[in-house]
Order: C-alpha cells, then sequence, then structure tokens
C-alpha cells in the first residue's frame, strides 16, 4: 500500500466540477489580476476569520513581509518569533532589514513559550510573531496580554491555522494582524503560491494594498514604492470553492487525529499535546521519538510516507549563523526537531489507509526496530 504524506489529487476529484466551474468561469471573464473573484473571496475570507478586512497577496512570505512594512518595522527593529517554524516567518523579518529574535517553545504543544517573551524583550522590540504551528493556536491572550504592556504589535503567523480558533475565536482575528498562506498543501490551499493578510485594522490593511500593487491605488499614481505581489483571479476562484468545503475538512482531520491518538496511545511514541484554550485544525499530526529517523525509514518501507517538519531550527542554520546563536541556545526546540516526524492526515485518507499507518508505527515500535538493524 502507498499512502502519502498528502494528496491533492484525491482532494481534486471530489470537487472537481466545482473546481472546473471555476476555473472555467475565470478564463470566459479574463479577469486573471483582481476582479470579482479576488474581492469576493478577500471578503469571504475576512468573515471566515472574523476580521474587518483582507487584501490577497502572492504567499504567505510576502504575506509576513509587506505587513511588517505596513507597519513600518525595519532596519534597527527586532521582532520576538520561534525558531521552531519554517524559515520564511523570520525571512520576512530579515527582508525588512530589522532583527529576529528567538525565543523557545513549550514542550508539549512545540509553540511559543510566553514565558520566554519577556526576557527577551530590548527597548528595539517592535512586534511578535507568535507561528500557530501544525495547525494549533498559540496562547494568545497570554501573549497579547504581554505585548500590550510592551506596546508591541501581534502578528500571527498563521499558515498553517486556516480555521483554528482560540479560546473561541478564530485565528485571524487574535492579533492586530494575521497572515495565511495557501500554499497546495494547506488545509486551504490554491493551486500555485498565494497568501492573505487579515486585521481589523482598514488603514494598515489599505497600506498594505498598496504595497502589494507597487505602492498605487490608481493604475498610474504611486503613492509609495511598493512591489508587486497580488492574488490572482485563477487562485482566487480555486480559494472560494475549497473555503465552502473548509470546516469539513478539518473536521475529518480532527477524526483522524482522533484515531491516531487512541491508536498510538502507550506505544512509545509522544503524541501530540493540545491545550484545552485550543481547536487545532490537524495541518500535521506530528508524533515524537528519538527514533525518528529509524522509524522514518522504515515507513518508508511499508509505502507510508512520513515527513520532518522541521529537522533543523532556524537558529542553526546557515542563513542564521550571524545572531551568533550556538547550539544549545534553544534546548527544547533543538529536542523537538531531533524527534518530530509527521504521519498522513488528509481529509480524503480512508479508514483503511490509518488502521494502515498506525498499525504500521505501533509494531514498529513495539518490536523495537532499530535494535533489530532497521
Amino acid at each position: 500500500m502507498h499512502i502519502p504524506l498528502v494528496d491533492l489529487k484525491a482532494q481534486y476529484e471530489s470537487i472537481q466540477a466545482e473546481i472546473d466551474a471555476a476555473v472555467r468561469r475565470v478564463i470566459v471573464r479574463s479577469a486573471y489580476i483582481g476582479g470579482e473573484e479576488v474581492r469576493s473571496f478577500e471578503q469571504e475570507f475576512a468573515a471566515y476569520c472574523g476580521a474587518k478586512g483582507c487584501v490577497g497577496v502572492g504567499n504567505g512570505t510576502d504575506a509576513l513581509y509587506l505587513t511588517l512594512r505596513g507597519l513600518e518595522i525595519g532596519p534597527g527593529a527586532e521582532v520576538i518569533t520561534v525558531a521552531h517554524t519554517f524559515i520564511a516567518t523570520a525571512e520576512a523579518v530579515s527582508s525588512v532589514g530589522a532583527r529576529p529574535v528567538f525565543v523557545d517553545v513549550c514542550e508539549g504543544t512545540m509553540l511559543m513559550d510566553p514565558a520566554r517573551l519577556e526576557n527577551a524583550i530590548t527597548p528595539r522590540t517592535r512586534a511578535i510573531i507568535p507561528v500557530h504551528l501544525y495547525g494549533q493556536p498559540c496562547q494568545m491572550d497570554v501573549i497579547s496580554q504581554i505585548a500590550e504592556k510592551h506596546r508591541l504589535k501581534v502578528i500571527e503567523d498563521a499558515a498553517q491555522a486556516h480555521g483554528a480558533r482560540w479560546r473561541g475565536r478564530p485565528t485571524g482575528s487574535l492579533g492586530h494582524v494575521a497572515c495565511f498562506s495557501f500554499y497546495p498543501g494547506k488545509n486551504l490551499g490554491a493551486y500555485g503560491d498565494a497568501g492573505a493578510v487579515v486585521s481589523q485594522d482598514e488603514d494598515l490593511l489599505l497600506r498594505i494594498r498598496m504595497l502589494a500593487n507597487h505602492g498605487r491605488l490608481e493604475k498610474y499614481t504611486h503613492a509609495i514604492e511598493g512591489v508587486s505581489s497580488r492574488l490572482d483571479g485563477l487562485q482566487a476562484a480555486i480559494l472560494r470553492v475549497k473555503l465552502q468545503h473548509l470546516d469539513q475538512w478539518n473536521d475529518a482531520r480532527k477524526r483522524q487525529a482522533a484515531f491516531y491518538s487512541r491508536a498510538l496511545k502507550d506505544c512509545g511514541v509522544e503524541l501530540p499535546i493540545v491545550r484545552d484554550e485550543a481547536e487545532t485544525v490537524w495541518h500535521l499530526f506530528v508524533i515524537r521519538t528519538p527514533r525518528r529517523d529509524h522509524l522514518q525509514l522504515a515507513l518508508a518501507k511499508q509505502g507510508v510516507t512520513a515527513g520532518v517538519h522541521y529537522p533543523v531550527p532556524l537558529h542553526l542554520q546557515p542563513a542564521y549563523q550571524y545572531l551568533n546563536l550556538a547550539k544549545g541556545a534553544l534546548p527544547v526546540t533543538e529536542r523537538v526537531a531531533s524527534q518530530v516526524l509527521s504521519l498522513p492526515i488528509y481529509a480524503e485518507l480512508t479508514e483503511q489507509q490509518l488502521i494502515y499507518v498506525a498499525d504500521t508505527v505501533r509494531t514498529w515500535m513495539e518490536n523495537d526496530g532499530p535494535l533489530n538493524g532497521l
């Protein structure tokens, strides 16, 4: 049996008629940049997030970059985030000339540890970027209280958390502004690169919209220097279709995660921990074991594709050696990075496939695979 980490073809086949109709609609109208599909998606996604507005952009990295520029965060500033995330989080900070400052994560959830925040704040700190990793929101009430005390902006990196909630409130409404990625493998994914910024601050959104469109609101009047980072009509139309199915897909992921948790209980792997206040959407189902690499290889031999998100923390990446953070600087982050393994999880995963994955993991762990030469 072959089970991929994610199966985008299966998703397409489940909504093919709707997707094909949406794509044809755009082609017939020839509205490829901007247009009704983009405007409608922005309105619909803002409403979904409980935000006043939304600006569609080229990708999730640009969403973070444009937000930082919109907040006028640049050279000399510091932005606090985590090293256990995809590089785009810190890359956006570096791209505006600011300095990323990394704090460690909580052992259980693998999310930003609010207890580490205040010690990381300096007179140069301008913002905090909590990352809602793997589909679980951070402890946003605590983080926001600290930010308010120090007059800092909170930028949600919600690239993996479409539809997640903290204390009943959706991601996208928990900070000053939130950034989303619609990379194809996300819970809400486009058929190419795409992203969005949502906020209650309409003035900020207007500035971000200008920055994303060459600093203009009118065709040949450029109020500021910007870039080209626009959500195109085809991607917006596809996302509009998928948004209607997102809650249903997220519910399926929740059922699958519950199955994995039951099936893998007491077999020797550490299971994901979700805080009581959080409603996760299980972008990834991440188990932990010191024997991660051996288990991943054993799964591959049985046809199961498992991933590692993420094997090298950002502070140990060659790109960030200039921060002078040696190994051991973020002990929890480093331990987590050496142990995490993502199992297949997506709405179209069948019960038979789920059972096969869980049985394969459990059998290998119980037989102590590495000691048998695997």
